[in-house]
């Protein structure tokens, strides 16, 4: 089937975090970095026990509260309203980043505007104005959790694509990506490449890979 007959649809904010939600082992100790990621915390099926940390300071970490139920004291480090889960902790910062650089955290879920095939992360950006956002924690998330997960935009807005041979952005960190989620796809950063994991219904892979700069193989 050619790409121009293909119909499909592509995840939304939402979906896209549902899917990383989905893949999470009970049990496991998860970072959730800024954008995309804040969100996996509204899918966490409350049943399963996932304790959610927030460099902040939270250990713990909840969903977005219920409307007109917000504690405006209580922020994720994108300083988005959050709710506590039973069990959960306050840490001051110099002990919350001591669980990222210890290697305490299973997993680290971060966006990001690059991902090279070896698994190079490019996820920081710069403002001259002073209110862009700054390279923060990732650098210490991206080579002290256990994993490192990323989900983002297949393409940029204009087309280009984000998973790239090599990243020509400047690097967070380099080889630390295990896995990828996007809008179109899942991928597994291998030694031999990229695996294609899952697509969303009615894409080829013939289509995923015409917007993929780095090279696919079929999981």
């Amino acid at each position: 089937m050619s790409e121009t007959r293909e119909s499909f649809t592509p995840l939304g904010r939402a979906g896209m975090a549902a899917r990383v939600a989905q893949d999470i082992p009970a049990g496991w100790y998860v970072n959730l970095g800024i954008g995309i990621p804040t969100l996996v915390a509204d899918h966490v099926p409350p049943e399963r026990e996932v304790v959610l940390h927030s460099e902040n300071g939270i250990l713990g970490m909840g969903p977005a509260p219920e409307p007109h139920r917000e504690n405006p004291w209580l922020i994720n480090a994108s300083t988005q309203r959050v709710t506590m889960r039973a069990g959960g902790s306050y840490v001051d910062h110099a002990s919350s980043f001591a669980i990222v650089r210890g290697g305490h955290l299973d997993l680290c879920v971060l966006g990001g505007f690059q991902v090279a095939e070896n698994g190079d992360l490019a996820n920081w950006a710069q403002s001259t104005s002073g209110v862009g956002r700054q390279i923060g924690g990732a650098m210490d998330l991206a080579i002290g959790a256990q994993r490192v997960w990323v989900v983002m935009e297949h393409v940029t807005k204009d087309g280009r694509p984000r998973i790239l041979k090599r990243c020509t952005y400047p690097l967070t960190a380099a080889r630390c990506v295990s896995r990828i989620y996007t809008n179109l796809a899942v991928l597994d950063v291998t030694p031999a490449g990229l695996a294609v994991v899952g697509l969303v219904p009615g894409l080829s892979f013939e289509a995923l890979q015409a917007r993929t700069e780095a090279r696919l193989q079929r999981g």
